[in-house]
Protein backbone atom coordinates (compact mmCIF):
# COMPACT_ATOMS: atom_id res chain seq x y z
CA UNK A 1 0.00 0.00 0.00
CA UNK A 2 1.37 3.40 -0.83
CA UNK A 3 1.67 6.01 1.86
CA UNK A 4 -0.25 9.45 2.09
CA UNK A 5 1.93 12.45 1.99
CA UNK A 6 0.90 15.22 3.92
CA UNK A 7 2.87 19.01 4.27
CA UNK A 8 3.47 20.97 6.75
CA UNK A 9 5.33 24.08 7.70
CA UNK A 10 6.39 25.61 11.09
CA UNK A 11 5.87 29.28 10.92
CA UNK A 12 2.29 29.71 12.99
CA UNK A 13 2.09 26.66 14.99
CA UNK A 14 3.14 26.93 18.78
CA UNK A 15 5.38 23.63 19.97
CA UNK A 16 2.42 21.49 21.30
CA UNK A 17 -0.28 22.25 18.45
CA UNK A 18 2.65 21.32 15.79
CA UNK A 19 3.08 18.22 17.64
CA UNK A 20 -0.74 17.36 17.98
CA UNK A 21 -1.33 18.52 14.63
CA UNK A 22 1.19 15.38 13.43
CA UNK A 23 -0.35 13.42 15.73
CA UNK A 24 -3.67 13.79 14.33
CA UNK A 25 -3.34 13.16 11.16
CA UNK A 26 -1.16 10.20 12.48
CA UNK A 27 1.80 10.63 10.72
CA UNK A 28 4.34 7.75 11.49
CA UNK A 29 7.44 9.07 8.82
CA UNK A 30 8.35 12.93 9.18
CA UNK A 31 10.50 14.20 5.98
CA UNK A 32 12.38 17.11 6.38
CA UNK A 33 13.17 18.92 3.49
CA UNK A 34 14.74 21.90 4.51
CA UNK A 35 18.69 22.81 3.71
CA UNK A 36 19.39 24.42 6.83
CA UNK A 37 17.74 22.45 9.56
CA UNK A 38 17.21 25.39 11.58
CA UNK A 39 15.15 28.22 12.47
CA UNK A 40 15.87 31.59 14.35
CA UNK A 41 14.15 32.77 17.67
CA UNK A 42 13.53 31.28 20.40
CA UNK A 43 9.01 30.26 19.52
CA UNK A 44 10.50 28.00 16.88
CA UNK A 45 13.48 26.37 18.50
CA UNK A 46 11.61 23.25 18.41
CA UNK A 47 11.77 22.47 15.16
CA UNK A 48 15.87 22.72 15.23
CA UNK A 49 17.18 19.89 14.29
CA UNK A 50 18.11 17.87 16.99
CA UNK A 51 15.19 19.03 19.33
CA UNK A 52 13.28 17.83 16.43
CA UNK A 53 14.47 14.73 15.83
CA UNK A 54 14.61 13.96 19.76
CA UNK A 55 10.67 14.77 20.40
CA UNK A 56 9.45 12.92 17.01
CA UNK A 57 10.93 10.07 18.66
CA UNK A 58 9.20 10.00 21.65
CA UNK A 59 6.33 9.88 20.11
CA UNK A 60 7.42 7.30 17.46
CA UNK A 61 7.70 9.23 14.59
CA UNK A 62 10.43 8.18 12.39
CA UNK A 63 12.49 10.93 11.20
CA UNK A 64 14.34 11.16 7.51
CA UNK A 65 16.45 13.94 6.30
CA UNK A 66 16.31 14.05 2.47
CA UNK A 67 18.75 17.39 1.35
CA UNK A 68 18.59 16.87 -2.53
CA UNK A 69 14.91 17.96 -1.88
CA UNK A 70 15.90 21.00 -0.21
CA UNK A 71 16.81 24.05 -3.01
CA UNK A 72 20.45 25.41 -2.95
CA UNK A 73 21.20 28.74 -2.46
CA UNK A 74 21.00 29.72 -6.24
CA UNK A 75 17.33 28.71 -6.38
CA UNK A 76 16.38 30.66 -3.17
CA UNK A 77 17.95 33.62 -3.80
CA UNK A 78 15.80 34.10 -6.83
CA UNK A 79 12.74 33.87 -4.52
CA UNK A 80 14.72 36.36 -2.71
CA UNK A 81 14.79 38.99 -5.58
CA UNK A 82 11.09 38.09 -6.61
CA UNK A 83 10.51 39.20 -2.52
CA UNK A 84 12.35 41.73 -2.64
CA UNK A 85 10.77 43.32 -5.82
CA UNK A 86 7.32 42.93 -4.00
CA UNK A 87 8.63 43.69 -0.68
CA UNK A 88 7.20 41.21 0.37
CA UNK A 89 8.39 39.50 4.17
CA UNK A 90 10.02 35.50 3.79
CA UNK A 91 7.23 34.60 6.71
CA UNK A 92 4.29 36.72 4.71
CA UNK A 93 4.80 35.17 1.16
CA UNK A 94 1.98 33.43 0.26
CA UNK A 95 3.12 31.84 -2.84
CA UNK A 96 6.35 30.87 -5.16
CA UNK A 97 7.91 33.41 -7.47
CA UNK A 98 7.90 31.46 -11.18
CA UNK A 99 11.90 32.19 -11.00
CA UNK A 100 11.87 29.96 -8.27
CA UNK A 101 9.50 27.17 -8.96
CA UNK A 102 11.44 27.06 -12.58
CA UNK A 103 14.88 26.86 -10.86
CA UNK A 104 13.61 24.43 -8.69
CA UNK A 105 12.16 22.46 -10.55
CA UNK A 106 15.39 22.38 -12.94
CA UNK A 107 18.16 21.83 -10.09
CA UNK A 108 15.98 19.52 -7.74
CA UNK A 109 12.77 17.86 -9.05
CA UNK A 110 14.27 16.88 -12.57
CA UNK A 111 16.57 14.23 -10.99
CA UNK A 112 14.36 13.17 -8.14
CA UNK A 113 12.83 9.98 -8.49
CA UNK A 114 9.57 9.76 -6.22
CA UNK A 115 10.05 5.67 -6.01
CA UNK A 116 13.66 6.90 -3.84
CA UNK A 117 11.35 8.70 -1.23
CA UNK A 118 9.05 5.27 -1.09
CA UNK A 119 12.80 3.05 -0.94
CA UNK A 120 13.53 5.21 1.73
CA UNK A 121 10.18 4.29 3.80
CA UNK A 122 10.07 1.85 6.23
CA UNK A 123 7.28 -1.18 4.95
CA UNK A 124 4.96 0.22 7.52
CA UNK A 125 5.04 3.83 6.82
CA UNK A 126 1.70 4.92 5.78
CA UNK A 127 1.38 9.51 6.59
CA UNK A 128 4.54 10.69 5.52
CA UNK A 129 5.27 14.64 6.48
CA UNK A 130 6.91 16.37 3.91
CA UNK A 131 8.29 19.61 6.35
CA UNK A 132 9.66 22.90 5.76
CA UNK A 133 8.92 26.27 7.48
CA UNK A 134 6.99 28.16 5.80
CA UNK A 135 3.61 28.37 6.82
CA UNK A 136 1.22 28.33 3.36
CA UNK A 137 2.36 25.60 0.89
CA UNK A 138 1.73 27.43 -1.78
CA UNK A 139 4.71 29.98 -0.75
CA UNK A 140 7.61 26.93 0.00
CA UNK A 141 8.95 24.11 -2.36
CA UNK A 142 7.37 21.64 -0.21
CA UNK A 143 4.42 21.73 -2.60
CA UNK A 144 6.47 21.05 -6.01
CA UNK A 145 7.77 18.09 -4.16
CA UNK A 146 3.94 16.55 -3.04
CA UNK A 147 2.93 17.26 -6.85
CA UNK A 148 5.61 15.59 -8.00
CA UNK A 149 4.65 12.48 -5.92
CA UNK A 150 0.76 13.07 -6.72
CA UNK A 151 1.27 13.10 -10.02
CA UNK A 152 3.87 10.76 -10.22
CA UNK A 153 2.52 7.80 -7.72
CA UNK A 154 -0.78 8.61 -7.54
CA UNK A 155 -0.26 9.66 -3.79
CA UNK A 156 -3.11 11.34 -1.93
CA UNK A 157 -1.61 14.45 -0.64
CA UNK A 158 -2.82 16.98 2.63
CA UNK A 159 -1.58 19.98 3.36
CA UNK A 160 -1.83 20.65 7.33
CA UNK A 161 -2.31 23.96 8.04
CA UNK A 162 -2.19 26.14 12.17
Amino acid sequence: MKPKIVTIGVYGFDEDSFFEALRKVKVDTFCDIRNRRGVRGSTYAFANSLRLQARLAALGIRYLYRKDLAPTQAVRDRQAAADSATKTAKRKRTALGEAFITAYRAECLAAFEPDSLLNDLEADAQVVALFCVEKDPEACHRSLVADKLAKELKLKVENIMP
